[in-house]
């Protein structure tokens, strides 16, 4: 590491790589870093085990990472994220048998993986909520052709009933009944409209955590893709995928 000769910041500017901060983070001397840049400032310092910020030289520790980045164990710097328990992992812990059998992967390659997985979820769920529009579109055509015909038959026997001379009673005897179906029609747009809001939720989610995914919330990404698991969206709306593919295929409603 180069040193950093001056010991004023530039406000909103990362002394180490001179770009805008990204994910700043405080040092205890009160300057502020890149969180990438500071963590392999403390990275490379930790080799020679003498830690100190970049700018003013103040000695630190590890902890300057913040508490996501130190084992609460063993009180060294995590390394590794376990799959299987979702935990955080120093050195020590990689060596203790209960992780021993399980999946780890380094921070950058478990930020990268799960960002990627997030993201994936996300635009899955996109299209499904733009199916989901799609098919209710199309439930609501079906609700306007019944009440189409209805109303077209009522004019077409007003005008005959007005050519012959009826009288007002008469016309106003006319049936203005909707189909009886009609009266549940609306059940099915609703569920529609219902499973179309909670899948939006989860795609905020879902984008949210991939863009501000770090250290501190990386235990949190399994969570939510659990939380978004086809399987569990079955609960949402049920054969989503059929019956999306059902009423597609059929051709438009003629008004």
């Amino acid at each position: 590491m180069i040193p950093l000769h001056k010991d004023t910041q530039e406000e909103g500017v990362c002394p180490i790589c001179q770009e805008s901060l990204k994910e700043a983070m405080s040092t205890k001397c009160g300057h502020l870093f890149c969180r990438v840049c500071l963590k392999q400032h403390v990275e490379k310092a930790s080799a020679s085990g003498v830690i100190c910020c970049p700018l003013c030289r103040t000695p630190c520790s590890e902890e300057v990472l913040g508490t996501g980045y130190i084992c609460l164990n063993h009180q060294k710097r995590v390394c590794r994220f376990c799959e299987e328990s979702r935990l955080l992992l120093c050195v020590e812990c990689l060596v203790s048998p209960e992780h021993t059998s399980h999946r780890e992967l380094t921070i950058e390659n478990a930020l990268s993986h799960y960002k990627e997985r997030l993201n994936r979820r996300s635009r899955k769920l996109r299209k499904d909520i733009a199916e989901l529009q799609r098919l209710k579109d199309q439930e609501e055509e079906k609700l306007q052709a019944p009440l189409f015909q209805v109303d077209h038959q009522n004019h077409r026997l007003q005008a005959k009933l007005e050519s012959q001379h009826q009288t007002r009673e008469q016309l106003d005897a006319l049936p203005q009944q909707r189909p009886g179906q009609l009266e549940h029609m609306p059940t099915e747009v609703a569920r529609i409209s219902k499973a179309v809001t909670e899948l939006s939720s989860l795609v905020i989610d879902l984008e949210r955590m991939a863009k501000e995914l770090d250290t501190n919330t990386l235990k949190n990404a399994g969570d939510l893709l659990n939380r978004s698991a086809p399987q569990k969206l079955e609960v949402i709306y049920p054969q989503l995928g059929k019956r999306v593919n059902e009423l597609l295929l059929q051709p438009p409603q003629k008004l």
